[in-house]
């Protein structure tokens, strides 16, 4: 059975100002955004729609805010509401505490105003940062781990890498990485490689909803839910009942986008 090893959650100071590890993944997952969007530009397919480097910089400047702003808020909305009454609590963000429905929904809305600056066609800017997403949430999920956030459910004390958790009783399921594995880098796998070769417009985005979608539902089986209802009398946890509307929107835009046919448009 194995220990969380339970780091410092403040990774280094600089003039006595803590740096945490959960910012520090953050820094990741936006420069993970910058590498593999310049790959992605790279790519013939994308390159004919004309995207170049110059645009990753506006999009991270979005996305940010995107991610940020709607992380923040999802996790407030769905998850812990009572911090409404406490509203410098939400600003504190290097405590942790982000939803990436919340994320999810705040980087559409980010990216959908940029694509109307741009001039760009929305579809066409999601299914262009869909990849990208993946190894920043991978990367998130870590530092819940680091925090010794969001313990995973009881496990047999037999598994090999059953986790004594701080703060819980029992061994646990390392949920958080087990998040980070499944819904972000096996995520991150398929769908880079589904997004190399042209796709209809919406599919790339579509698949990265499916995905996430199915990958959530499977991994919240192990994770101890912030809340849960009873549908036909088996329980549904919080997570999936936020990816239950990704997985059904997802189908309805993958059946949407292969009917409508043909390859994404070069731009003009």
């Amino acid at each position: 059975m194995l220990i969380h090893p339970q780091p410092d959650p403040v990774a280094f100071t600089i003039f006595s100002w803590p740096v945490h590890w959960y910012g520090i993944m953050y820094v990741i997952a936006f420069a993970t955004f910058i590498l593999l969007g310049r790959v992605r530009v790279r790519q013939p397919h994308i390159a004919a729609q004309g995207w170049k480097n110059e645009d990753l910089d506006d999009m991270l400047f979005y996305g940010m805010l995107g991610v940020v702003v709607g992380g923040r808020l999802g996790e407030v909305l769905f998850y812990q509401p009572h911090l409404l009454l406490e509203p410098l609590r939400i600003l504190k963000l290097w405590e942790g505490g982000m939803s990436f429905h919340g994320g999810f929904l705040g980087v559409l809305i980010a990216m959908s105003l940029w694509a109307r600056k741009s001039g760009r066609h929305v579809l066409d800017v999601w299914d262009f940062i869909a990849p990208l997403v993946p190894l920043g949430y991978a990367a998130g999920r870590l530092g819940n781990f680091i925090n010794a956030e969001l313990p995973g459910r009881l496990a047999d004390p037999s598994l090999p890498w059953a986790m004594l958790w701080p703060g819980v009783e029992g061994p646990r399921h390392p949920s958080p990485l087990y998040q980070m594995i499944v819904d972000g880098l096996m995520v991150f796998v398929i769908l880079w490689m589904f997004s190399r070769k042209a796709r209809p417009r919406l599919a790339v985005g579509a698949m990265f909803a499916l995905l996430y979608g199915c990958a959530r539902f499977f991994t919240e089986y192990f994770r101890v839910p912030d809340w849960q209802i009873e549908v036909a009398g088996l329980p549904i946890t919080s997570g999936q009942v936020l990816s239950l509307p990704m997985i059904i929107g997802a189908l309805l835009m993958l059946a949407w986008a292969y009917r409508q046919g043909g390859r994404q448009p070069a731009r003009a």
